[in-house]
């Protein structure tokens, strides 16, 4: 589904552009964490927008780059776009997070704010690039992304090389990162349970995984803020996704935010709900199994939504 060159290509392209990422164990609920947190703008989709980018000609770099984003994803196509000198143009919701809207601008993206939430988004940004606008980058929905997502899969083999009997826990919504994960456990055989995890708000890929639908599915507002909106037509995570992941999970808002809570108070980790969602799946027991991996996808959070859920939780336990 993904050429194996595209594999061992994205990890040599991007591996000057972008950290590798710690990973730390939890003793108490047998679960090891991969900290993409700590990826240059917050989140792992720096991996797949430089990857993407690097693989262009120079003759496309004048065109510029397009995408649609709830934010980490126009920023990382933003970051790959100042570092490789390309002009970038970003969609996004008109609610999408401040903070991210912020960061976007920062690293020189032009920014298009769409009513409606990140489908909307997304649809203008790919009429504009038909209409000769720029490069489209899809944040999940191309072969070049999801081999730059692939590079977190080989990185946690290297590091944990005896973990091959095992559950990792990613979060999900176009599926572009659990695709990446899906084809990088298949190089070594392992006979790892991949699962995916989304918020009940917006079970659109979870629909498309049981039923094959997403017709009728609810895009509501949700705390993984990242993980909202439809999956687009035909795209080719669907059938990967379908092909290596096992199983897939919902977890609440309250289990979102709880997560979000744990994870500062016994990490000293500041995550995003999109990440929170894999935690919270933990969390919450509906993963009964050990050891776990879990992908903890990004930090990006408005710092006013950080705190009310950190004092929510200031009073309840969350040893």
């Amino acid at each position: 589904m993904i050429p194996t060159e595209w594999l061992t290509q994205a990890i040599e392209r991007i591996s000057p552009f972008i950290t590798r990422t710690p990973i730390t164990f939890d003793d108490k609920l047998g679960i090891y964490l991969k900290w993409e947190n700590h990826q240059l703008t917050g989140s792992f989709k720096a991996r797949g927008a430089f990857n993407k980018a690097l693989s262009l000609q120079p003759w496309e770099f004048k065109r510029g780059l397009v995408a649609a984003s709830a934010g980490n994803h126009g920023q990382g196509v933003a970051l790959a776009g100042k570092r490789l000198g390309i002009p970038v143009t970003i969609f996004c919701s008109e609610n999408a997070v401040p903070v991210k809207i912020t960061a976007m601008r920062s690293l020189g993206a032009t920014l298009h704010l769409v009513p409606g939430g990140y489908g909307e988004a997304e649809q203008a940004g790919l009429d504009y690039s038909k209409q000769g606008g720029g490069i489209w980058i899809s944040p999940y929905n191309d072969g070049q992304v999801i081999a730059g997502q692939a590079t977190i899969g080989f990185e946690i083999q290297e590091d944990l090389p005896e973990m091959n009997q095992c559950t990792w826990l990613v979060p999900a919504s176009g599926g572009g990162l659990i695709s990446g994960i899906g084809v990088s456990l298949n190089q070594i055989n392992s006979q790892v349970r991949l699962v995916g995890v989304q918020a009940e708000a917006s079970p659109f890929l979870h629909n498309l995984f049981f039923l094959g639908t997403q017709d009728g599915v609810q895009d509501l507002p949700s705390l993984a803020d990242g993980l909202t909106g439809p999956v687009e037509e035909g795209s080719l995570t669907i059938p990967i996704v379908k092909h290596f992941v096992d199983d897939f999970i919902l977890v609440s808002e309250d289990e979102i935010g709880y997560a979000i809570a744990y994870a500062w108070k016994n990490y000293h980790e500041k995550i995003e709900g999109s990440a929170a969602v894999a935690l919270g799946a933990v969390l919450s027991g509906c993963i009964s199994t050990r050891p776990v991996i879990v992908i903890i996808s990004g930090g990006n959070i408005q710092d006013e939504t950080f705190q009310k859920i950190i004092n929510r939780h200031r009073e309840t336990s969350c040893e």
